[in-house]
């Protein structure tokens, strides 16, 4: 085996994105449920539904099959940690450290129970690969701000979404909002890639961990604030991350992806407040 073999198979035995069941599977349905409880908790914000369903899928694989049953009790402890606050955007000091708060414990507390509690290295951040990005990678990344600047402005806008996100009084609050964008934008990798993606995939196939970690993650954006037709971009943008980061072997990649594509989304949103500051936004329509 070569070198640069030898690390893949490494990188992939270290996220455990080896799955146990390949094809479809009975299994599938309390996955499923868990994270169709994420619809109800976020995007509906019917909470009492969302736990009702995320109490179902967990009886069900009790029932089913308890392989999977210690990953999805992560994935939901996560949830739920969300869930206990609104994550609608608010640029307050108090939102900011509550908010701050409660999503770096939702991604430490499924970390700690994983590594200490279960005794594993499921969860993992595996910054890079070891292998070097390729031109196609670099080329990605010079295209995700193009291609964000040539949607995003048109959909914030035409939609009348860029309104659930605060006005922006002053300089200050347009810092917050900037630093706000970033840290949701990377917790989002570490949360729905690095954690539930992670997860699934020691179980489903990378088709099914997709569709299921995606189902968690455009929920969670609706909720956010991408309304509208926004699942019409976030829906891709949620599959398309979570391939990019089995591809490449790489959280600073996906990473970079995102954080290039928020900056796009900080100055969308801070010109549609504020067109006559920011006449550089391209609609389309």
């Amino acid at each position: 085996m070569n070198s640069t073999a030898a690390r893949t198979e490494r990188v992939d035995y270290i996220h455990n994105i080896q799955p146990r069941l390949p094809g479809w599977s009975v299994s599938l349905v309390p996955a499923l449920l868990v994270s169709l409880s994420a619809f109800f908790l976020f995007a509906l914000e019917w909470r009492p539904v969302g736990y009702l369903v995320m109490a179902a899928g967990i009886a069900l694989c009790t029932w089913l099959d308890r392989v999977p049953l210690r990953d999805l009790l992560l994935i939901c402890v996560g949830l739920i940690i969300v869930s206990t606050i609104s994550v609608r955007a608010d640029v307050s000091w108090l939102n900011v450290v509550l908010m701050g708060t409660v999503l770096s414990m939702a991604v430490a507390v499924p970390y700690l129970l994983s590594r200490f509690g279960y005794g594993d290295h499921a969860v993992r951040f595996q910054w890079l690969s070891g292998e070097r990005w390729t031109k196609p990678m670099i080329a990605y990344l010079v295209a995700v701000p193009v291609i964000g600047w040539l949607i995003l402005p048109t959909y914030f806008v035409r939609s009348g979404t860029y309104l659930n996100w605060p006005e922006l009084a002053d300089w200050t609050e347009v810092a917050r909002f900037f630093v706000g964008v970033n840290y949701v934008g990377s917790w989002d990798e570490f949360f729905f890639i690095c954690t539930i993606f992670v997860l699934l995939s020691r179980h489903f196939s990378f088709k099914f961990a997709n569709v299921l970690q995606a189902i968690i993650f455009v929920s969670f954006l609706w909720e956010l604030g991408y309304q509208s037709w926004g699942p019409l971009l976030t829906t891709p943008f949620a599959l398309l991350q979570a391939y990019l980061f089995k591809k490449t072997r790489s959280l600073l990649f996906v990473l970079a992806v995102h954080l290039l594509f928020d900056v796009v989304v900080f100055l969308s949103i801070v010109g549609a407040r504020y067109p006559d500051q920011l006449p550089i936004l391209l609609y389309l329509w």
